[in-house]
């Protein structure tokens, strides 16, 4: 053709001379700023373990004209995660937030990469990258997230939206609290005559539940500890369950207490119910980790004879897989309870349970029902061992350990039994 028009040769060179021209174009309107674009990462102080954490991402474009973003954010290789990838435009001087959840399992330290973003202009020739927020280190700690939920189950009257049984009390509390009017329905047994006299109408004394009470947590740390059920540690499940339970037990005005044991007797916060006494919970349970050995009930029993002196509540988190397990340390566990009002917490197998309810397809699958059913038996054999000793225990699937233990908690308070 160009034999026949001479003038179509020159169609690529000024095609190609248009292309540099705005290449050109598009690299110095991109780089003549040198900040054309705002980005920070926006997250708490700390992750809570096992919760749904929020992440907030936010970008401004200083640019004059609309701009293409791929937003990345470099999460902590513990997520096992791919980069959190995001796609937006920005008109000029707009702002906007990306949010997204991240759920650690573990706890520790968690490094956050670079927040590295791809612009483009309208032209699309080229893409500048920018990058932010680089090198950032959260702790992740024991689940806090929900803790206002469970001081919420530890004063509400509705306690059955979060899983808490209303309990009867049984009884009347020798902890005085104050003289009031008499309103019908009250007492009468409660009338204060001398105050009766002395006011011209019927007033009675009030009692509280008794305060300044001993609730230690004690937490296995041994090889049984380690089993994991959706992500997390039995470990891990015991460890956001205690600082639940010394929340709720300190807004009741009890002394919240730690210790934890393996082979050799770990931690040990001494019951307390000072403002700090949370977070000095929460800072030792941050660096728990599971053992490998045994855990030695012998040695726990005497670390409890000489750091508890008063008589409380033990809450023992540990698990037994047989009956056999249980029978080792059941001489150990009866000399605690003649001390101390003792519930052992132990754990539901949900996996088992679950493959107890399929249906079973073949001989190998009624061998594997029939062996979890077993298992499950054991399970229930062992709160009836233990109750016949006057041991209290719960028997709980890990999901559900947190909300069973505060109730069984605010069960023993209102019938007074701590």
């Amino acid at each position: 053709m160009k034999f026949f028009f001479s003038w179509l040769g020159e169609i690529p060179e000024v095609a190609l001379g248009v292309v540099f021209i705005l290449w050109f174009i598009d690299v110095f309107i991109q780089y003549r700023n040198k900040e054309g674009v705002e980005a920070k990462r926006i997250t708490s102080k700390r992750l809570s373990n096992g919760d749904e954490n929020p992440v907030q991402i936010e970008v401004k474009n200083k640019y004059g004209f609309k701009i293409n973003l791929r937003v990345i954010d470099e999460i902590p290789f513990q997520f096992q995660l791919r980069d959190k990838d995001f796609k937006l435009s920005l008109q000029p001087g707009d702002v906007k937030s990306i949010h997204y959840n991240l759920r650690p399992t573990k706890r520790g330290e968690y490094d956050f990469g670079f927040i590295r973003i791809f612009i483009s202009s309208p032209l699309g020739l080229i893409n500048r990258r920018y990058n932010f927020d680089g090198a950032k280190v959260l702790p992740v700690y024991p689940s806090f997230i929900n803790l206002g939920k469970y001081e919420l189950m530890a004063v509400s009257r509705y306690l059955t939206e979060f899983g808490i049984k209303k309990i009867r009390k049984v009884g009347q509390s020798s902890e005085f609290d104050q003289i009031k009017n008499y309103v019908g329905g009250d007492d009468i047994r409660t009338i204060n005559w001398k105050a009766t006299a002395r006011k011209g109408a019927l007033m009675v004394n009030t009692y509280t539940d008794e305060r300044a009470q001993n609730i230690y947590c004690i937490i296995d740390k041994s090889r049984v500890m380690r089993m994991p059920f959706e992500g997390l540690s039995l470990l891990d499940y015991a460890i956001n369950a205690s600082v639940a339970l010394s929340k709720v037990a300190m807004l009741k005005e009890d002394k919240a207490g730690l210790i934890t044991i393996s082979e050799t007797i770990g931690a040990i916060v001494p019951a307390d119910r000072k403002s700090s006494q949370l977070g000095t919970i929460m800072n030792v349970l941050y660096k728990e980790k599971t053992r490998y050995l045994e855990s030695n009930l012998e040695l726990l029993y005497s670390s409890v004879r000489t750091v508890v002196k008063q008589r409380g509540l033990l809450v023992f988190f540990t698990n037994f897989e047989s009956l056999s397990a249980l029978h080792r340390q059941l001489p150990y566990l009866k000399r605690m309870a003649k001390y101390h009002l003792l519930l052992v917490v132990f754990f539901e197998n949900t996996e088992l349970k679950a493959l107890s309810t399929e249906s079973a397809k073949d001989i190998e699958g009624i061998y594997h029902q029939t062996i979890a059913e077993k298992f499950i038996y054991e399970k229930k054999l062992m709160v009836k061992e233990l109750s016949k000793h006057g041991i209290l225990s719960v028997l709980t699937a890990p999901q559900k350990l947190t909300v069973n233990v505060i109730n069984q908690y605010l069960a023993l308070k209102a019938q007074q039994r701590i």
